[in-house]
């Protein structure tokens, strides 16, 4: 049984896998780390390995917790993976990049992978059949996109996110509906053509916190997994240990 400890800048994400499969999972607020960690601990005591992806503020006093109990793999450029790494400078690649990347060298074997994650920032990043990662693009998220129209302008709102009804915005809520959301699907859209000009057995995934919000928007053929990233880590910790 693994666990898989995914901290991001307010959150961390606990998930227990056994043999392969996912079947509890957890979010947490960073400032309850511990007591989450040792709850899970208490419910899942079959517990043998655990791997930690921190794109947030994990502290060395909460891994250290971890590492007197358990055999832990604390994710990093170094790390041994599944697949070759071309990316130009490999050490600035985000753990959470290369969790996706591992993911779908996992499940989409000998294929052409688009990964598409839609969270705080919206990441593009590429594996060629020969498992070879060549890179992406990082863009602005959607919340990113609405909280610089309202805090780098002078009356703008900060509104939630909405699918708009219609292209043309009749009033200022709806001209920032249309132009972030329209623009987010937009720009994906037209990544993902791009690529297909280039590979046109393309296989494209959406994971991340906006999947739901937005995969029944897009045109284009895609898998839509949530749970995209966790799956990776979970992968990248077998291929580590086994």
């Amino acid at each position: 049984m693994n666990l898989i400890v995914d901290v991001g800048n307010s959150f961390v994400k606990f998930a227990v896998f056994q043999n392969g499969k996912l079947i509890h999972k957890i979010v947490s607020e960073l400032s309850h780390f511990n007591d989450t960690y040792k709850n899970i601990k208490d419910e899942f005591s079959d517990i043998e390995k655990v791997i930690i992806s921190s794109v947030g503020k994990l502290e060395l006093s909460q891994i250290e917790i971890i590492k007197k109990q358990d055999n832990v793999l604390v994710l990093d450029s170094e790390a041994k993976l599944p697949f070759e790494n071309l990316y130009k400078t490999p050490k600035t690649l985000g753990v959470d990049r290369i969790a996706l990347v591992s993911a779908a060298v996992r499940q989409f074997p000998n294929k052409n992978v688009l990964i598409i994650d839609v969270g705080t920032c919206i990441t593009y990043d590429f594996i060629t059949s020969k498992k070879q990662y060549l890179g992406g693009a990082i863009s602005p998220g959607i919340r990113l996109r609405y909280h610089s129209l309202h805090n780098l302008t002078a009356n703008l709102p900060l509104l939630d996110s909405e699918i708009p009804k219609n292209i043309i915005g009749q009033s200022t809520s709806e001209a920032i509906h249309s132009g972030v959301i329209n623009g987010v699907l937009k720009e994906i859209e037209g990544v993902i053509d791009e690529y297909q000009k280039k590979y046109s057995d393309l296989t494209v995934i959406l994971t991340g916190g906006d999947t739901n919000f937005l995969s029944n928007q897009l045109k284009n053929s895609i898998f839509a997994n949530s749970n995209f990233l966790l799956e990776g880590l979970n992968f990248i910790l077998e291929f580590n240990t086994d």
